[in-house]
């Protein structure tokens, strides 16, 4: 096999808590995934050399919350928010029908391109949902779509319930008939619990039905306001449960106490103009964090990581380190992976070559594009 030594490097974010980060490093890359990390003066000798002459550089960003799979545009509704109008969720069933409408060439083409737009911002790994499509065939083509551009497929058809249906009429459908047709494109099963979309008892069936069907689960929880969402995540051994932006002590005190990830994505807070939430609160009371983008054309329309780190830093109290972790490792551990989202020994050869001496210039210098290189699977792209 064919080594690559990667030195030069001007401070190493590894995400490896053993070791997190390494002045004057080099990296060794063998068949796809990391051989070898340490300082430079210690490196093994390679077949080639890569000198990034004193860039630093970090994990791939692993992305664990994303709806790439939509068609149409919603920037009126972005255009009334920005005037006073407040977020509600409702603007779902707009993208919903013109995704209904859009045939599968349009769909695979915008979220590969979404995809590819990640990848150049240094993205390596990226969770894709359904959920705008609520019928059986919608949901089935939305799935088998973001199947052929990850690994990391969600069912989300307990998104919002459709125009033209009962409550309960549609959990029956989405924990049956739909979740049969899903699932084998999906890896993990979701609910929006949310006033306005579903409550304990219909999130508790319809999470269950998919566990039952081999599926992990991931909840959309206390996004608009205090709710059962993080509580049942947790009951539920869920790997995550995303936005937790109003969180009571009982919430805390459960995420603290359980392994499933609080993943917060920022960037919605930031279109919506809602209260960001408390990451202080929750890595000082030993929660794992995790940060994503929420990438979607109503709330959350950036697939900028690096965006979110510097959101992360400037408005919710994290320091450069703990963002630069929930957004590589921290995501991982969201997706329940161990072989990204870190560099180190056996782990895939993800990394990003920053413009930048370090991690820390990406919200030093927010807004500014400091992606140098990415290497994916080993190779440089």
């Amino acid at each position: 096999m064919i080594t690559t030594l990667i030195d030069g490097i001007g401070l190493l974010y590894t995400g490896d808590p053993e070791r997190e980060e390494i002045g004057d490093a080099a990296l060794v890359l063998e068949d796809g995934l990391i051989a070898w990390v340490g300082p430079a003066s210690e490196a093994p000798a390679a077949d080639t050399r890569v000198d990034v002459a004193g860039r630093g550089v970090i994990p791939g960003y692993v992305d664990s919350h994303s709806h790439l799979v939509f068609a149409g545009d919603r920037t009126a509704e972005f255009k009334a928010r920005m005037s006073g109008r407040p977020y509600t969720g409702g603007g779902i069933r707009t993208t919903v029908a013109a995704t209904r409408q859009a045939g599968y060439p349009e769909l695979a083409a915008r979220a590969r391109g979404l995809v590819n737009e990640m990848l150049a911002q240094g993205t390596t790994t990226v969770e894709i949902k359904s959920g705008y499509g609520l019928s059986v065939e919608d949901e089935r083509r939305s799935l088998e779509i973001a199947s052929g551009l990850t690994d990391e497929t969600t069912f989300l058809g307990a998104h919002v319930v459709p125009a033209g249906m009962d409550a309960d009429s549609y959990v029956r459908l989405v924990a049956g008939e739909m979740l049969e047709a899903c699932a084998p494109y999906a890896k993990w099963v979701d609910v929006f619990c949310e006033r306005g979309a579903f409550d304990g008892d219909q999130t508790r069936e319809i999470l269950a039905a998919g566990l039952k069907a081999g599926l992990g689960a991931r909840v959309h929880a206390n996004q608009l306001g205090e709710g059962p969402g993080v509580r049942i995540a947790c009951e539920l051994g869920a790997a995550s449960a995303d936005h937790c932006t109003h969180l009571t002590t009982a919430d805390v005190d459960a995420l603290a106490s359980s392994a499933t990830v609080a993943t917060l994505l920022p960037g919605a807070e930031f279109s919506t103009r809602s209260p960001y939430p408390d990451a202080r609160r929750l890595i000082d009371a030993g929660v794992t964090v995790a940060l994503a983008t929420d990438c979607n054309p109503g709330s959350s329309f950036t697939s900028s990581m690096a965006f979110c780190v510097a959101l992360a830093v400037r408005e919710m109290r994290m320091t450069p380190l703990e963002a630069i972790r929930a957004a590589t490792y921290g995501g991982a551990r969201a997706l329940r992976r161990t072989d990204v989202g870190w560099l180190r020994r056996g782990a895939r050869a993800d990394l990003v070559v920053l413009d930048a001496p370090s991690y820390v210039h990406l919200a030093y210098r927010p807004g500014v594009p400091l992606v140098h290189q990415v290497f994916h699977h080993g190779l440089l792209l």
